[in-house]
């Protein structure tokens, strides 16, 4: 569903350039609902935006599905948002228009599309647990319940990707659980792909595969063990996310790593290193003699 291989953005200004992403390298499966993980500033919104058709990509390749989003046109990205890409954003003012209900909100980007599908939009609603509550007025709903309007919402020209900023930022653990059931059951009925970016590393948790950004590079993946492994027992030291995953870093083309900020920092590593190969497995070490930078 999604292909990135050296993808690069770079923000220019008059005087100042700034590369966000360094030649990123991805891929997600049809049907699939993973995370992305990263500290501000490593890239992982900027891949969010360009994968939603917010933002342009400056070099290298970046597909989802049948569109080539480097050389999409303008005409081509509108009907890629609305016919293909779901967003959900963290701040539900960029979803939602306050002094409409909830099914009018659902309804909103039917009719920009050309067709409204009033049983469809009350079947999302249904689906997001909001039955009861799709003739209600925004100020009328918790924060909860216009995140789930907003899960609705992305759902209503029946996109084949869906992209989550951040869904759970800004509301409690119970509602947070909630979003997830809902984000995992259109994942199993609808076959819908879901990518999700978060600091949260317990929402991370949840789902199978998990891929952590850096630099604007992708630095590891955590990928939860199969049933196989938890019954014969199998053994991993607990990752970053929790005891369910085994974590695997991750090589670009050239055969290019990145190492854990933490493992360099308990080796005294900085810049330079030594490294052997006994024809089983790769030592890395701090070198033993002071080396020029």
């Amino acid at each position: 569903m999604i292909v990135c291989e050296g993808l690069v953005k770079i923000y220019k200004t008059d005087d100042l350039e700034v590369v966000a992403l360094h030649g990123l390298n991805i891929a997600v499966a049809p049907g699939e609902i993973m995370a992305i993980i990263g500290n501000s500033g490593s890239g992982k919104s900027t891949l969010l935006n360009i994968l939603g058709g917010l933002d342009r990509p400056s070099a290298g390749t970046v597909r989802v599905g049948e569109w080539d989003l480097l050389k999409i046109t303008d005409d081509q990205l509108v009907d890629y948002k609305r016919r293909t890409v779901g967003f959900i954003w963290q701040n539900n003012a960029r979803n939602l228009l306050p002094y409409l209900t909830a099914l009018e909100n659902v309804e909103m980007p039917m009719m920009l599309g050309g067709k409204v599908d009033r049983a469809y939009a009350k079947q999302l609603l249904e689906w997001v647990g909001l039955k009861e509550r799709m003739y209600n007025k925004l100020h009328q709903l918790s924060g909860g319940e216009q995140q789930r309007v907003a899960i609705a919402i992305s759902l209503c020209n029946r996109p084949g990707l869906l992209l989550a900023d951040e869904p759970t930022g800004s509301v409690d653990t119970q509602t947070s659980d909630m979003i997830m059931d809902i984000f995992r059951r259109l994942n199993k009925e609808l076959g819908i792909t879901i990518v999700i970016v978060t600091h949260d590393l317990s929402l991370a948790g949840k789902v199978d595969r998990v891929v952590a950004i850096r630099d604007g590079m992708t630095s590891t993946e955590f990928v939860k063990r199969s049933a196989d492994q938890e019954e014969n027992g199998e053994k991993h030291e607990k990752t970053a996310i929790g005891e369910g995953h085994e974590a695997f870093v991750v090589l670009d083309r050239a055969g290019r790593l990145q190492v854990p900020k933490e493992y360099l920092e308990a080796l005294k590593i900085d810049g330079k290193a030594t490294m052997e190969f006994d024809g089983e497995k790769i030592t890395i070490r701090a070198p033993k003699i002071h080396v020029n930078q």
